[in-house]
């Protein structure tokens, strides 16, 4: 079944998505699923499954589900056009280290997109692990959703978006009172 969105949140703007994402219904095998012409993003196990076939399409897209391994695509990020990775309920966090792992350990430079049960609560923190897309539920605003990516001004941890913790970028002026100086502090 395809599932298709009017807008996403990309970068800090709403814009118009063109992608579907390919969910395999109950019992559909994944090396039997037909994939539709046009830019789709597919399931991790029907790209494994039908690599050979799929290969040739310029415009494809893949997701991980949260119980994936996303090693599996090592190598080949070049051949995606988007990588999407699967948030199956709002609770489950598993998505973020995903995607933080694209990021960091393999390298991925491209769109790397959040679907599922994506809400504005999340967009923040999903920004700091490396996503630039949001494909937010449509039962709610997409406009109201985007404000999310703004929630905080400043942020303490480093993280993909901000290499460096905060008590590293900002300089301190603390001038030692004389006393200190020779008291091992």
């Amino acid at each position: 079944m395809l599932e298709a969105h009017k807008e996403i949140i990309k970068g800090r703007e709403v814009v118009a998505d063109d992608w579907s994402v390919l969910r395999l219904a109950e019992g559909d095998a994944p090396e039997a699923v037909a994939v539709p012409e046009g830019k789709v993003i597919v399931p991790l196990t029907v790209w494994l499954a039908q690599k050979d076939s799929l290969s040739a399409r310029a415009e494809l897209g893949v997701w991980i589900a949260a119980d994936e391994r996303f090693e599996a695509l090592k190598g080949e990020f070049d051949r995606f056009a988007v990588i999407a990775v699967d948030f199956p309920k709002f609770s489950d966090g598993r998505g973020y280290s995903i995607a933080y792992n694209v990021r960091k350990r393999l390298g991925f430079a491209g769109e790397l997109r959040a679907i599922g049960d994506v809400l504005r609560d999340q967009l923040f923190s999903m920004s700091r692990v490396g996503f630039n897309a949001y494909a937010t539920r449509q039962d709610r605003s997409i406009h109201d959703a985007l404000k999310g990516l703004t929630v905080f001004s400043e942020t303490y941890q480093a993280s993909v978006d901000q290499p460096l913790p905060l008590f590293r970028r900002k300089e301190r002026d603390v001038p030692l009172a004389h006393s200190d100086v020779g008291a091992g502090i």
